[in-house]
């Protein structure tokens, strides 16, 4: 190996490790008087003729509580919570860390970016268990969200954390019935 290779890779390996933030950076903190919680919104498989009904509040101890009823009746089986549209550049950081508490059911967290299929945007999401009753900090690498359109996998797109629209939570594990998870905080890592 030439020296001038050793110098090259070295620098390359310097830049990439210090080119992440080490801090982490607060997304979301739930507070009730903060006006860009009230923007959040559900968006249930009502639009398409389902039947699953979600709904969200801020907790006394600043807790968003995401709960509702998932039905599989109609072709339908999802609730979500997202934020409202925004602007967000990530890409000093490695992924995400949220602090929730589940009730042993499957969500996943998921983000959209300047990402666009069939010029609507594409949502990048990545699944995730919850325990029943316990609180705990799931870590989301941006590397592992995979691309997905409507129910469409899209594996040839690539997360840009960049250029971040908005973000939330979605369950659609097919299974009927009540859902709840509680989440303390969101932030980038």
């Amino acid at each position: 190996m030439t020296n001038l290779y050793k110098t090259f890779l070295a620098t390359t390996l310097i830049g990439i490790s210090t080119s992440f933030s080490s801090e982490e950076e607060v997304l979301t903190k739930f507070d009730s008087s903060n006006d860009k919680i009230s923007n959040w919104q559900i968006v249930d498989d009502g639009v398409m003729g389902g039947l699953s009904k979600g709904k969200f509040k801020i907790s006394d101890k600043n807790y968003l509580i995401f709960n509702g009823n998932l039905s599989l009746k109609n072709n339908g089986g999802f609730s979500s919570i997202r934020s409202q549209r925004t602007q967000m550049d990530l890409s000093n950081h490695k992924g995400i860390k949220i602090r929730i508490k589940g009730d042993g059911r499957s969500y996943k967290m998921r983000f959209e970016s300047d990402s666009k299929y069939r010029s609507r945007s594409v949502s990048f999401q990545h699944e995730f268990e919850t325990t029943s009753g316990e609180w705990s900090e799931i870590f989301i690498p941006f590397e592992n969200l995979k691309a997905s359109f409507r129910g469409w996998n899209l594996p040839k797109m690539k997360f840009n954390p960049k250029s971040i629209q908005r973000f939330g939570l979605i369950i659609a594990d097919k299974k009927e019935g009540p859902f709840k998870i509680t989440v303390d905080w969101i932030k980038a890592v």
